[in-house]
Order: structure tokens, then C-alpha cells, then sequence
């Protein structure tokens, strides 16, 4: 690692963009799990982290793929199917016995309505206790995929009942 008088070469992680340590350091001082939310073009993750000094340990984790295996028919990337992935890590939390969380979006940039909220909203009505705004959160008629047909509005609702 190149030091001289005057310069530092910074972390790999934060040289490429991927951590920012301030943040890092200032969830996990809050003593809570963190509630880590990921999206990529096909699918969204979400898990329940705990800090440890030797490293982040996963306590529970759904991936939307899952929700195929459960009878969902459509996207696993839109905001309904957000919402039942954080409905689904919610349960999985309770299995865990975890009742409260912060939320971790990373370096992702806050949107109102995004589906990172979509997660959020979806663990907040499946029982976890997480600070967060209501301004922020999708609407009810976007969650119900209103917005896309209806189809999907009552796949939606099945679906809910049976997670």
C-alpha cells in the first residue's frame, strides 16, 4: 500500500464506490440488526444482518426468486413483488426472533416510492418495528400493482394471505 508524507491510499471498497465506512460505522453503533436491501436487474434481496466484531453475521434472508416456488406469475423485480419480499423477511425475522431493525439501503440513492421502500413498507406490515417516514413509502395502489393490470392485483392479494 503506497504511503508517503501526505497521502493515504484509501480502501478498495470505498476507492470503487461500494462502502461508505461513515455510515457503516454509524449503523453499527445503533446496536439494532440492520434490515440490508439489494436490487439487481432480475431480482431484490433482502436480510437481516447483525454486527459482531469478526464480521457481519446473515440471520435471515428472502430473495424474490422464492416467490416463484410460491405461485407468483409475474416480475420479480417490480414494486408488488418488493412488497411481498418484505412481507416474507419479516417472517423470516420473527423466526429468528428478531422484532426490530434499521434499514440498510447501501449505496443505493433514496427515491420516494422506489422498491427499496417497497421492501421496507412489506417488513413494516409483516411485524418488524423500522423507523421510517410515510412520505417516503409507495402508495397502496402502486403496491397493489394497480399501476400494471389486475391481474397481478389478485395474484397480489392471494399470495399476501399465504405468506
Amino acid at each position: 500500500m503506497a504511503t508517503r508524507k501526505r497521502y493515504n491510499v484509501r480502501f478498495r471498497r470505498r476507492r470503487i464506490g461500494k462502502t461508505n465506512y461513515k455510515k457503516r460505522l454509524a449503523l453499527a453503533k445503533s446496536d439494532l440488526p440492520k434490515l440490508v436491501v439489494r436490487r439487481s436487474n432480475k431480482y431484490l434481496t433482502a436480510q437481516i444482518v447483525n454486527y459482531t466484531e469478526g464480521g457481519d453475521k446473515t440471520v435471515a434472508q428472502f430473495n424474490s426468486r422464492s416467490l416463484k416456488a410460491k405461485g407468483w406469475k409475474h416480475s420479480c423485480s417490480n414494486l408488488p413483488a418488493a412488497y411481498l419480499t418484505g412481507i416474507a423477511i419479516a417472517g423470516a425475522a420473527k423466526k429468528a426472533k428478531v422484532a426490530e431493525a434499521i434499514l440498510d439501503m447501501g449505496s443505493y440513492t433514496p427515491t420516494k416510492g422506489c422498491k427499496l421502500y417497497g421492501i421496507l413498507k412489506g417488513a413494516i406490515d409483516g411485524g418488524l418495528k423500522i423507523a421510517a417516514s410515510e412520505q417516503s413509502l409507495p402508495s397502496e395502489e402502486r403496491i397493489n400493482g394497480a399501476h400494471i393490470n389486475e391481474k397481478l392485483s389478485a395474484d397480489l392479494k392471494k399470495l399476501k394471505e399465504s405468506i
